[in-house]
């Protein structure tokens, strides 16, 4: 598996993944009416990148961005998708190690998550395994389709 820096190419290779993890309801905060185009262009603003297998096929996707404009610009903020058939081979992993190293070559002094679901296991298992801290959890802050209300953690590391 190859991690390398997206192109406009790669948005048809991308969107079927972030158009799964949109209509699971489970992971994202953006809703179900979300279009590809203000996921195109939330999603390839700032620093994005693909893993891709060797036969050419985009498995996981993830972007570096500051996590605030001005004077919280030293912050970066990410995301993450990983096709479903996919997981389990340690994509997301990867795209993390990646982006924590893009994030802190481009002079970040820190990432932070704003809203990791409390019921995404996997997500927050690798987030605290690659150094990441709860520093809060918003209770009830997420409406998940099958758990109903629970809480969304905002993450964070120093890089």
């Amino acid at each position: 598996m190859e991690i390398r820096t997206a192109t406009d190419a790669d948005w048809p290779g991308i969107w079927p993944i972030l158009r799964w993890v949109i209509s699971t309801g489970e992971h994202f905060t953006w809703g179900p009416d979300t279009t590809e185009e203000w996921a195109r262009g939330k999603w390839m603003t700032g620093r994005t990148i693909v893993a891709v297998d060797p036969d050419g096929t985009i498995v996981g996707t993830a972007y570096t961005m500051p996590n605030q404009p001005g004077h919280g610009a030293h912050v970066a903020n990410a995301g993450f998708a990983v096709a479903p058939e996919h997981g389990g081979r340690g994509i997301g992993r990867a795209l993390g190690e990646r982006a924590l190293a893009d994030a802190a070559a481009d002079g970040y002094r820190a990432m932070q998550f704003n809203a990791v679901v409390s019921t995404n296991a996997p997500a927050v298992k690798l987030w605290l395994s690659l150094g990441f801290e709860i520093l809060a959890t918003v209770p009830e802050a997420f409406k998940h389709p099958t758990e109903g209300y629970v809480g969304l953690h905002v993450m964070h590391r120093s890089l």
